[in-house]
């Protein structure tokens, strides 16, 4: 995978504007941060996030992918500037659970979601290089 980053454009923190990858497709739903059970141990933004992540990285390992294949983050949270408050905490979690790797992302505030307790959702799109 090559990220697209410009010479003449701003260096983007905590994501990156582009990449180009070629590989095998790994689809992921919107995850949430509830457990292998269904149940939310965490009420918290923070709580959430970390085990959403957490929980692509079981799906990336179960689909044979590994973090450093996410080609895509599409970030949905119920208030903006709950995330917006949380972003130091939040870059030290990602980069616990993810690492030092950056693909583009996308954050969208959404009314609600379906699960009424969540506090965020996150869809991924990964690719295994051939």
């Amino acid at each position: 995978m090559r990220i697209l980053h410009p010479p003449h454009w701003t260096k983007p923190r905590g994501y990156s504007y582009g990449l180009v990858a070629k590989g095998q497709l790994v689809f992921l739903a919107g995850v949430v941060g509830w457990d292998r059970e269904g149940h939310f141990k965490s009420k918290d933004f923070l709580g959430q996030a970390r085990q959403a992540l957490e929980n692509i990285v079981e799906l990336l390992e179960y689909a044979g992918a590994r973090p450093e294949h996410l080609a895509r983050l599409t970030w949905y949270v119920v208030d903006r500037e709950e995330y917006m408050r949380s972003l130091r905490e939040l870059g030290a979690i990602y980069r616990e659970v993810i690492g030092n790797y950056y693909p583009p992302m996308s954050v969208v505030q959404v009314v609600s979601l379906v699960e009424p307790e969540a506090r965020l959702e996150i869809e991924a799109t990964a690719v295994i290089p051939e």
